[in-house]
């Protein structure tokens, strides 16, 4: 199927109502969120957040996952982790609708899983709307995502996932060697540190991560759309970084048979790709998407 970005500036499109779940614009501590009905899918309903689509979550099947890039971290942690149905212990940073949250706990249950959401009215909505797991299975802390970094238990986690955006840019300071760093300490040894990211031609934001992480991971993996790698379109990149190799002939062979067949790269590929770009770090201001 076509891709459809994790983070895009909402279109015109039919609302409709869903039972139990409000109607129109919703008030939340730093912004506006709205639910719009997939009328394919009457279970289904996509969470926009200040008019960028945020997340796809389906009320009947939390195993669903639409947005792409979702679909390709879920590959990486059954190749590159433990495979289903062994629990996680997964850190989110960005909640949003909690749509991997929840995917996690379907497929592997009794996992234990923090959400890091910055906005406490849209933590507390998420809770109200989508059937959350309670905790301990999943705690949802409200805070800045690379404050709360800096306060977990080093080596207690098997995954990190930094999906974290003000509208549709990644902040500066959660895109730094320091903040891959403190992920970094707060996985086990054989953890993996999971990032999305959205950039255009010439890819300037993903070369930059791609420099950054390998700073602190020993190995760094990239996993994207060849229409995006080859600079013909905008849209998502996923970045997985550990310290031990995860670009296997299992896990290519996986990505590629999602439905919207995906590129894995890493390597010399990956340092080519990279270039000249220099890492970021906390003290250097961070280009914005599409500056060169």
């Amino acid at each position: 199927m076509p891709e459809r970005p994790a983070l895009r500036r909402r279109g015109r499109s039919r609302r409709l109502p869903l039972p139990d779940l409000p109607e129109g614009p919703v008030r939340t501590s730093t912004g506006v969120v709205e639910l719009l009905r997939d009328p394919s899918r009457p279970s289904a309903v996509t969470v926009f957040i200040n008019d960028a689509e945020s997340s796809y979550v389906d009320l009947a099947d939390p195993a669903h996952l639409e947005f792409e890039y979702m679909q390709q971290m879920t590959v990486v942690l059954e190749e590159a982790g433990a495979p289903a149905p062994a629990p996680l212990r997964a850190v989110h940073l960005g909640g949003a609708g909690c749509a991997l949250p929840r995917a996690v706990e379907a497929a592997r249950p009794g996992s234990t899983q923090l959400v890091v959401e910055i906005d406490a009215e849209l933590a507390r909505l998420s809770r109200l709307w989508f059937d959350l797991p309670r905790a301990p299975r999943l705690r949802v802390r409200v805070a800045d995502a690379r404050a709360a970094l800096g306060t977990l238990t080093p080596g207690s986690w098997d995954v990190v996932v930094r999906d974290v955006f003000a509208g549709v840019v990644v902040p500066n300071h959660v895109r730094t060697v320091e903040a891959a760093e403190e992920a970094r300490r707060a996985l086990t040894e054989d953890g993996l540190y999971l990032v999305n990211l959205t950039d255009r031609p010439p890819l300037t934001v993903a070369r930059t991560e791609v420099a950054t992480l390998r700073e602190v991971f020993p190995h760094v993996a990239l996993v994207a759309d060849p229409a995006i790698l080859r600079g013909r379109r905008y849209g998502n990149v996923v970045l997985v970084g550990s310290a031990h190799p995860v670009a296997t002939p299992g896990l290519d062979r996986a990505l590629r048979g999602l439905p919207l067949p995906v590129r894995l790269v890493a390597g010399d590929d990956l340092v080519d790709f990279a270039g000249s770009h220099a890492p970021r770090h906390d003290d250097v201001p961070a280009a914005s998407p599409g500056e060169s």
